[in-house]
């Protein structure tokens, strides 16, 4: 699993971004959460997280806080 801090939440359309470690910017949508609800989410916190490739780059998966 990768780490990082949630960069950026959009809150009325469901779905965020995380700065990774790594340095990318990686996509999530709340469906992609683990053993959290969307609306606790803030940003800058610290996540772990898998990436999957889709049709439009790079995909947050297994969302989980830590």
């Amino acid at each position: 699993m990768q780490k990082g801090k949630i960069k950026k939440l959009v809150r009325d359309r469901g779905f965020g971004f995380i700065s990774a470690t790594d340095g990318r910017e990686v996509f999530f949508h709340q469906s992609s959460l683990v053993d959290v609800q969307f609306d606790a989410l803030n940003e800058e916190q610290e996540v772990e997280f898998d990436v999957e490739s889709s049709p439009k780059g790079a995909r947050a998966i297994n969302v989980k806080v830590i």
